[in-house]
């Protein structure tokens, strides 16, 4: 998902947060998430520097990718929460 559909989804959640139908998303929250993803790459990082296999080190590649993508995606949101 790139950031002009993660920006779409945040303002259908602000809409929804307007009419009190969603509850806010607290800066906090968005942290604890992030400090998991910083998690799971630096384990990813390990495990790919012990992966022994061509097929497993590209799997965990890709795992990391995506970890990476999601960390991006979380320093955007909490920027626009923290406003």
């Amino acid at each position: 998902m790139g950031l002009k559909k993660l920006a779409a989804k945040v303002a259908e959640y602000n809409m929804r947060l307007e009419s009190g139908k969603a509850s806010k998303i607290k800066p906090s929250d968005v942290e604890k998430v992030l400090e998991k993803l910083h998690k799971k790459s630096d384990e990813l990082g390990r495990e790919i520097a012990s992966a022994k296999s061509p097929q497993k080190r590209a799997r965990l590649e890709r795992k990391l990718e995506v970890a990476t993508e999601q960390q991006e995606r979380a320093e955007w949101l909490l920027n626009e929460v923290s406003q």
